[in-house]
């Protein structure tokens, strides 16, 4: 069994050929998918590589998680810093290997990142402070909670956002006070070596290890001794990395795939609603975990609304510099696309725009807008992952609800109506880890929130208290507020503690005056 990053699928220049240069032995190509030209080869990490970076990160974890929380923050501002000082590289890189628009990785890649670095450099010491808590019965004893750190942390992260996706664990990781060793998608692995670059330091260098590789590779991550692994891709891969993880229980964040459907209500404002549907079906090109896949429309709009998306996706710049959406960027995931459509077509869909692949070199489809859906079609039940929408009417929102919920995945989701009352009752009915109301996909934005999924879309959360906690280990304190000989409890047992006990717990925890005021009575 291998694993890797496929679709909802110290780092130096070693691990990177380019023409002129001798590969090692075992290389993989990283291409270019707005052109298919290639960009490099990568070498292919066995398992002794991997061993050994692990063993790297192992040997700082110590000296790390031994820095107060405000230093190893104070550290993570300055990689922020190399960021920025090299954001126009790095947009250069993950545009190279994604084929995204350079707006678009500038606003979903890196502000995302250095928003969510300042969010945990700001609140998470508070989050990680030890918690008081109750002793309840026992008075006489105080108790508390602390968080630690697990250790070195296992990240194989995907292609479609390669940065934001890769460096969200990455850094949780870190503030939480472990080491981590990533293994990027084997489709953008040139993103997850510029990752580790940011990272160099002369004293905390291998507090991030970069492994290179496929399916292969992230097996051996997975299996190497980590203390946690954190996937992001596909259902399909991500039970195949809780199944490798599981034989030494080593515990799983899965951010899975998604199906991700909006509700748009009769009295929504239609404007609004066609320009959000299609920036959330089409944004890089629908290569989202929680891009809108499935549109309900109530019958009474639905004519109108289809009108106003089909204007909006008309004006849609599809081009390689300066567009509003750029290419696909695994060929793998087009051929899925295409699929949907033509089993979506032959079941009596109607293709209103788009619907095939640009005239031209590399991985460019149109935007596609179909209707008269179902969900006796793949495109209205399995993830599509690319730039495709599918309109489907309904009677009333009960309808739109019952088949939204109507999925194995629970993600993203979104209401639109002004009602607000509705929205709200959907939205505490939407059975999605997220949902926006009259907007969608930006909640990840925000990261104060948890993000993560509901049934198949994943275990666990990034982002917020929530995410850093998953990198910590909690454990319990407990302690004497007062110094006694002996507790009541302990052996040899005081005759009185049988009537002592029943009334006590009468007096303590009976709801009625007559449970609390009745007397013990000795029944042996």
């Amino acid at each position: 069994m291998s694993i890797t990053a496929e679709p909802r699928t110290p780092a130096d220049n070693s691990s990177v050929t380019t023409a002129g240069t001798q590969p090692p032995l075992n290389t993989f190509e990283t291409l270019d998918p707005r052109t298919n030209t290639l960009i490099a080869e990568i070498e292919e990490m066995g398992p002794a590589q991997v061993e050994r970076a692990v063993d790297r990160a192992r040997n700082l974890a110590g000296a790390w998680s031994a820095l107060t929380y405000k230093e190893r923050s104070r550290h993570l501002l300055h990689v922020r810093d190399r960021l920025l000082d090299s954001a126009e590289e790095l947009v250069d890189t993950i545009c190279a290997e994604t084929g995204k628009q350079r707006a678009e990785a500038v606003t979903t890649e890196l502000m995302a990142v250095c928003e969510t670095i300042g969010w945990y450099a700001k609140n998470g010491g508070q989050v990680l402070m030890p918690q008081s808590v109750s002793p309840g019965l026992m008075a006489h004893k105080k108790a508390w909670k602390r968080y630690e750190p697990l250790g070195v942390v296992g990240v194989i992260s995907p292609w479609n956002y390669p940065f934001t996706l890769s460096m969200t664990p990455v850094i949780t990781a870190l503030f939480a006070g472990n080491t981590v060793v990533l293994k990027p998608s084997e489709v953008t692995p040139t993103v997850g070596l510029a990752i580790g670059k940011l990272f160099e330091d002369e004293n905390w260098g291998d507090i991030v290890q970069v492994v290179t590789g496929g399916g292969a590779t992230g097996e051996a991550l997975v299996r190497s001794g980590v203390d946690k692994v954190c996937f992001t891709g596909s259902v399909r891969t991500g039970k195949r990395v809780m199944a490798a993880a599981a034989d030494s229980l080593t515990p799983v964040l899965l951010e899975l795939g998604g199906k991700d459907p909006m509700i748009v209500c009769a009295d929504a404002d239609l404007a609004r609603a066609s320009k959000g549907a299609v920036w959330g079906a089409f944004q890089n090109s629908g290569q989202t975990c929680m891009s809108v896949e499935r549109f309900y429309v109530d019958e009474t709009v639905v004519e109108d609304f289809v009108e106003r998306v089909l204007v909006e996706t008309a004006q849609i710049r599809q081009n390689a510099s300066g567009g509003d959406i750029g290419s696909m960027t695994f060929a793998p995931q087009l051929a899925i696309v295409e699929e949907h459509i033509a089993d979506a077509v032959k079941k009596g869909a109607r293709i209103l725009a788009g619907g095939k692949r640009l005239d031209q070199p590399g991985l460019w489809f149109e935007p596609t807008v179909l209707v008269d859906v179902d969900h006796t079609m793949s495109i209205m039940v399995e993830e599509t992952f690319g730039p495709v929408m599918p309109i489907m009417s309904v009677k009333d929102p009960e309808e739109a609800l019952r088949l939204a919920n109507d999925s194995i995945y629970g993600l993203n989701s979104s209401v639109w109506t002004s009602d607000q009352h509705l929205a709200i009752s959907i939205a505490n009915r939407l059975e999605a880890g997220n949902v926006c109301i009259n907007d969608c996909i930006v909640s990840y934005a925000i990261p104060g929130l948890p993000f993560g999924g509901v049934k198949q879309s994943g275990i666990g959360r990034v982002h917020g208290p929530e995410g850093l906690r998953e990198f910590s280990s909690v454990k319990s304190v407990m302690s004497s507020r007062v110094t006694t000989p002996r507790e009541m409890w302990w052996f040899p047992v005081p005759n009185a503690l049988e009537a002592l006990g029943i009334t006590s717990a009468r007096a303590r925890f009976g709801t009625t005056l007559a449970t609390r005021m009745k007397r013990f009575k000795r029944t042996t």
